[in-house]
C-alpha cells in the first residue's frame, strides 16, 4: 500500500489534507448525485403511497380540495383526466401576472391562492412575470407605458410575489402542513426568453398551427373590433405569446397545468392547442410526442371564479375600485377593513378563497359567528388571515388591534383590548398563545397609520360635508351632506369627559359638529379620524400647506382653494 502523501487544501492554500483521509472520506461520504437520486426515488415512493390512499378512498385528491373550496370555475380539458393525473403524477401548474401597474390587487390573489394550494400538497408551482399585456375584456387599448414605468412595475410586482411566497410559507408551516423539500416553487419573468426569442422562431414552430378564423371568432377580438377602438397586432398576438411562455414552461419545466381568472379561458384554450400542435409536429424529436398521445402529457387548463362586487362588477384596476395589495397604495388598515366590511353570505366563501385555513376550523368559526353575527368575529378572522398573507403577521396583529380601538361598542368609546376579551376572538394557529399578541401600550392617538394626507387649510374651518370628501369618504359634498343628514357620519376625539381614560377614543356624531371642522376634533393637532357608516373609516394626518405643497400631493377641493386664494389681477382702468 502506498505511503499517505500531504496534498494542498483547495480552499485552504498553507493547509494540507493527508491522501489516505482523503480517500477515507470519499469512501465513506456519498455523492451529491447520488443523495440527489436518493431523495427522488424517496419522494416518487411517497407520492405514489398517497395515490394509493386517493384512489382507496382514505383522501382527498387535489382536484377535489381544490374544487371544495370553491376554486374551480371551469376545466380545460377533461375533468376527470386531470384529476388522475394530478393523483398519480407530481405535475407542474403556473399563474401568470401582467405588470399593468405598480401593484397586484385582491383579484391577482384568487388565481395563487389556487397555486399556493397545489405548492403545499407538494406539486410544483410557478408564478411568471409576464411582459405583455393582456387585452381580454377590454374595448379600448391600453395606454403604452414606457420602459421605465414597466420595469418599475416589474420590480414592485416581483417583490411582492417574492413576499407572498414567504408568508405562504410561514402561514402554511404554522397550521400544520409538511412542507417537505419536495415542495417547490419558482417565481419567473417571461423576459428571461422572450427577449433572445426571434419572432421567426415562433412563427417558424407555432405560426402554422394557428387558425386566423378561430382567434376572429373569439368574444374578446369581436368586441374590440366592433364595440371598441379596433385590434392592434400587439394585442391580437396576446394569446400567441402567452401560448409561447407556456410552452416553454411545459418543456422547461413539466408545466402541465395553467390556472387564470375565468375571462382567461380562451388565451388558456389557445396555449394547450399550441402545446399538442409543437409537440407533434416540432422538428426537434426531443420535444416531439411519441406517435401514440401519452394521456401523462396532456396539458389542462383551470380557472377560477372572478372576484366581483355586490353589484356583480370585477375588482380590478381597469374597474376602478381596486384594493391595492402594495402598503403605499392601500394601507394595511384599510385592507384589513376592506374585509372586516365583508357581507355576512359571502365570509365564509372568502375564508376557504382567502386563508389556508383547514375546513373544519373554518366551520367552527362559523358556528361562532352564527351565534353573535354583530361581533363579526368570522371578518376579523378573515381580515387578519389575509393581511397575514400579504404583509406577515405582525401587521396583520397591529391592524387587528387598532380595528378594535377604533370601533366603538354601543356606548360609542373603545377601550384598549383586553388581554382575554378581544384578543380572544383573535385566530390561533397552532403554537399561538393569547397573550402573544396582546400590547397595552398602544393609545388610541397613535393608532392605525394614517390613510390620507390633508393640508390643514382643507380641513379647520371648512364645512365637514366637504371634509369627507376630501377625505374620500364620500363620491361629493352633496354626499357627504346627505350622510350627515342621515346620521351616518362621525368624528373620533380623546375624551374631556371625566372617568374616561386618556387612550380610550370617543365618536361624536358629525350632525352636533355644527357644519364646520374645528380643530378641536383634532387629535394631537395633527391626527383627524373619520368614519361613513359603521365600518367606513379614514385616518387623516394633518399637514401644513407648504408641506402639502412640497410633497406634491393633491385632494378633492384643493385646486379650487387654492384659485380662491390667489390674488386677482387688477383690473385695467
Amino acid at each position: 500500500m502506498a505511503a499517505p502523501t500531504l496534498t494542498r487544501h483547495i480552499s485552504r492554500p498553507r493547509h494540507y489534507v493527508c491522501s489516505a483521509c482523503l480517500r477515507k472520506q470519499s469512501l465513506l461520504a456519498p455523492t451529491k448525485r447520488a443523495v440527489s437520486f436518493a431523495k427522488q426515488d424517496q419522494a416518487k415512493y411517497a407520492w405514489d403511497a398517497k395515490a394509493e390512499e386517493i384512489k382507496a378512498g382514505k383522501q382527498k385528491s387535489m382536484l377535489s380540495i381544490l374544487e371544495e373550496r370553491g376554486f374551480v370555475n371551469s376545466i380545460a380539458g377533461d375533468r376527470d383526466s386531470l384529476d388522475k393525473l394530478m393523483t398519480e403524477k407530481r405535475i407542474g401548474a403556473y399563474v401568470g401576472i401582467d405588470p399593468t401597474a405598480p401593484s397586484m390587487h385582491v383579484g391577482h390573489l384568487l388565481p395563487l391562492m389556487a397555486l399556493f394550494w397545489l405548492y403545499v400538497h407538494g406539486f410544483r408551482a410557478v408564478s411568471l412575470m409576464g411582459v405583455q399585456r393582456d387585452p381580454t375584456g377590454r374595448t379600448t387599448s391600453r395606454e403604452v407605458q414606457d420602459s421605465m414605468t414597466r420595469r418599475a412595475n416589474i420590480n414592485g410586482i416581483y417583490m411582492q410575489l417574492k413576499r407572498l411566497w414567504g408568508n405562504v410559507h410561514a402561514n402554511a408551516k404554522e397550521w400544520g402542513y409538511d412542507l417537505a423539500w419536495t415542495r417547490a416553487h419558482e417565481l419567473m419573468n417571461n423576459n428571461t426568453w422572450m427577449e433572445r426569442l426571434p419572432f421567426m422562431e415562433v412563427l417558424k414552430v407555432l405560426g402554422p398551427g394557428v387558425r386566423l378564423g378561430a382567434m376572429l371568432s373569439r368574444d374578446t377580438v369581436k368586441n374590440k373590433m366592433e364595440k371598441g377602438d379596433g385590434m392592434s397586432f400587439a394585442e391580437f398576438s396576446y394569446p400567441l405569446l402567452q401560448a409561447w411562455d407556456w410552452w416553454h414552461l411545459y418543456n422547461k419545466k413539466k408545466v402541465q397545468v395553467q390556472i387564470g381568472g375565468s375571462d382567461q379561458y380562451g388565451n388558456i384554450v389557445a396555449g394547450i392547442d399550441a402545446i399538442k400542435y409543437i409537440a407533434k409536429t416540432h422538428t426537434n424529436p426531443d420535444f416531439r410526442w411519441p406517435d401514440k398521445e401519452d394521456p401523462s402529457l396532456i396539458p389542462y387548463g383551470l380557472t377560477v371564479p372572478l372576484l366581483t362586487t355586490a353589484s356583480g362588477q370585477k375588482f380590478g384596476k381597469s374597474a376602478g375600485n381596486a384594493i391595492w395589495l402594495d402598503k403605499d397604495m392601500t394601507s394595511v388598515f384599510e385592507l384589513y377593513q376592506f374585509f372586516v366590511r365583508t357581507a355576512d353570505a359571502d365570509v365564509e366563501r372568502y375564508l376557504k378563497l382567502f386563508t389556508l385555513l383547514p375546513l373544519d376550523r373554518i366551520r367552527t368559526i362559523m358556528d361562532e359567528h352564527h351565534l353573535a353575527p354583530e361581533r363579526r368575529s368570522a371578518q376579523h378572522v378573515l381580515a387578519q388571515e389575509f393581511v397575514e398573507l400579504v404583509h406577515g403577521k405582525d401587521e396583520a396583529r397591529q391592524a387587528s388591534v387598532q380595528h378594535r380601538m377604533l370601533f366603538g361598542k354601543a356606548t360609542g368609546r373603545v377601550t384598549q383590548p383586553s388581554t382575554e376579551q378581544e384578543l380572544s376572538n383573535e385566530i390561533l394557529k397552532p403554537g399561538d398563545s393569547k397573550t402573544s399578541g396582546a400590547t397595552n401600550s398602544i393609545h388610541a392617538f397613535e393608532a392605525p397609520k394614517p390613510s390620507v394626507t390633508l393640508p390643514r387649510s382643507l380641513v379647520v374651518g371648512q364645512p365637514t360635508a366637504k371634509v369627507l370628501w376630501s377625505a374620500g369618504l364620500v363620491k361629493s359634498r352633496s354626499e357627504g351632506g346627505r350622510l350627515i343628514i342621515s346620521g351616518g357620519a362621525y368624528i373620533g376625539t380623546r375624551p374631556d369627559k371625566v372617568g374616561l381614560k386618556a387612550n380610550e377614543l370617543v365618536w361624536t356624531n358629525a350632525t352636533k359638529t355644527g357644519g364646520q371642522l374645528r380643530k378641536s376634533f383634532l387629535i394631537e393637532d395633527s391626527l383627524l379620524v373619520l368614519r361613513a357608516g359603521k365600518w367606513n373609516l379614514k385616518v387623516v394626518k394633518v399637514v401644513s400647506d407648504e408641506d402639502f405643497e412640497a410633497l406634491e400631493l393633491d385632494a378633492p377641493g384643493w385646486q379650487a382653494l387654492k384659485e380662491q386664494r390667489e390674488p386677482q389681477p387688477a383690473e385695467e382702468a
